[in-house]
């Protein structure tokens, strides 16, 4: 395990998941790009780049951090297994990266967790162990599964290797920008544990010190922005947002990283998230989950954003598609 994710631990996590992870495209949208108007003192056309993670396997970041925690383990460590707690995206992703490795993988899940959640985590050959949903249950669970098994825990956000995984999506990113002609001079990333966005500012800030990122997050679930403005940690209270992806508390590894490098922490409605990721679904033909649209949202909706002076080049991370096309926000708010 890297002691503390950097540029060099990024770059090697690059090579070590080629081949393994998806090389996600980036988009643009002309309609989306003229939504957010113009620089506002050189009035020069702002373009927006959407770094696509809901093109990544298992549909979301996640596998890129996943992967690489799986990927480094030594053959001892490995070959007993890995275990975390997760009901969400993290718990595929480690499933399919163990898969990958031949080991076995052991997932505690709340006894709650929908059936199609479950059922993914089977079919990319997990172990699921059920316990009582709660955070106590699942922590005391995972220690005894991992007294039994020996395995390694893989934190979904506060774990090194997890993290510069996370970061290989920003050296992407700005190779790809640079490759289109526009390099990139802000960056919005989503943010909810941390994990992702502490990635994006090892590899983003270690490669382009110059490089202004922005963290976004609903204003139902605002601890980092919250932590931000008191610049000292404060932890999550009954989040309450549609975007699932993002209701933990920023982790120990990551929040030092964001209050020191992120320029702000955006926040946006619930209304706002909705609007954004029906944009993206009818202009962009893009399937993105909630959290995802939180991005788009401080993107396109931020004041604290969108009257930043010098910036033309802004890089939106896209971090997953997950989601249940059976409840769609905007019909639950007709």
């Amino acid at each position: 395990m890297t002691a503390t994710p950097n540029l060099s631990s990024v770059q090697a996590a690059a090579r070590l998941i080629k081949g393994k992870a998806h090389i996600t495209p980036v988009l643009t949208s002309t309609t989306l790009s003229t939504i957010l108007g113009p620089e506002p003192i050189t009035n020069e056309p702002r373009h927006l780049f959407f770094k696509c993670e809901n093109f990544q396997k298992v549909g979301a970041f996640k596998f890129r951090g996943a992967c690489n925690a799986v990927f480094r383990l030594p053959e001892d460590a490995a070959a007993k297994g890995v275990v975390t707690h997760s009901s969400g995206n993290h718990a595929q992703a480690l499933a399919l990266a163990a898969r990958m490795r031949n080991i076995p993988c052991y997932v505690v899940m709340p006894s709650n967790a929908p059936q199609v959640k479950k059922a993914a985590v089977k079919g990319y050959g997990a172990e699921i162990i059920e316990c009582e949903p709660n955070l106590e249950a699942r922590e005391t669970t995972s220690q005894r599964v991992l007294a039994e098994t020996g395995g390694t825990f893989i934190h979904p956000y506060n774990h090194p290797d997890v993290i510069s995984g996370q970061g290989t999506l920003c050296l992407e990113l700005l190779q790809q920008a640079e490759e289109m002609g526009s390099p990139l001079d802000a960056l919005i990333v989503p943010v909810g544990g941390g994990g992702m966005l502490s990635g994006c500012i090892v590899a983003g800030k270690g490669l382009r010190p110059d490089l202004r990122i922005f963290a976004a997050e609903p204003e139902g679930a605002d601890d980092c922005a919250r932590s931000f403005a008191a610049k000292e940690w404060i932890p999550q209270t009954s989040p309450n947002t549609i975007a699932d992806g993002l209701l933990t508390s920023t982790g120990e590894i990551a929040w030092p990283l964001i209050r020191d490098n992120c320029e702000d922490i955006l926040t946006v409605s619930e209304q706002q998230i909705i609007d954004a990721m029906r944009l993206v679904f009818e202009r962009m033909k893009l399937v993105i989950e909630p959290s995802s649209a939180v991005g788009v949202a401080a993107a396109l909706y931020s004041e604290g954003f969108t009257k930043l002076e010098g910036i033309k080049n802004v890089g939106v991370v896209l971090c997953g598609g997950n989601v249940n096309l059976d409840q769609l926000p905007w019909n639950a708010a007709q």
